[in-house]
């Protein structure tokens, strides 16, 4: 039997891996055939990975506990753009100061590592603070 966490976890990294699939598949085009500054390429592709998480999350995964108006959506895009600002510093950090420069180490410091430490950020943020629930089963300190 899949527990409510479990639940979560796994609707969760569903939406994610659609997101992630969105972004990645367009940072490759507008940072290749586009031709792209990097930044510019993960900037875009961010926006259009949150809209499909957040569609995702609204939809799916936390679709019991949504917040009413447009205050979910506000704090969402807030806790993407930590995300971001996370996934950006990751890509300058390799581009930019350690001269890493092609679009193979472009896509690995941004949206591979920079992915992976955002979305545990992204997780805790979209729990705790966009989709919060009075009625959630369980906690996940105890």
């Amino acid at each position: 039997m899949v527990s409510a966490h479990q639940r979560e976890l796994i609707g969760f990294a569903a939406v994610g891996l659609l997101a992630y699939a969105a972004d990645l598949s367009l940072f490759s085009w507008l940072r290749g055939p586009a031709g792209l500054d990097p930044l510019t390429a993960k900037s875009l592709s961010f926006l259009a990975g949150c809209t499909v998480a957040y569609l995702g999350n609204a939809r799916g995964t936390y679709r019991g506990a949504r917040l009413p108006g447009v205050r979910a959506f506000a704090v969402f895009v807030a806790v993407n753009l930590a995300g971001a600002l996370v996934q950006l510093l990751c890509l300058a950090v390799s581009h930019y100061g350690l001269g890493l420069t092609s679009q193979r180490a472009d896509t690995v410091s941004g949206a591979v590592v920079g992915m992976a430490l955002a979305t545990v950020l992204r997780f805790w943020g979209t729990r705790t603070l966009v989709f919060r629930a009075e009625g959630r089963v369980g906690s996940w300190t105890g």
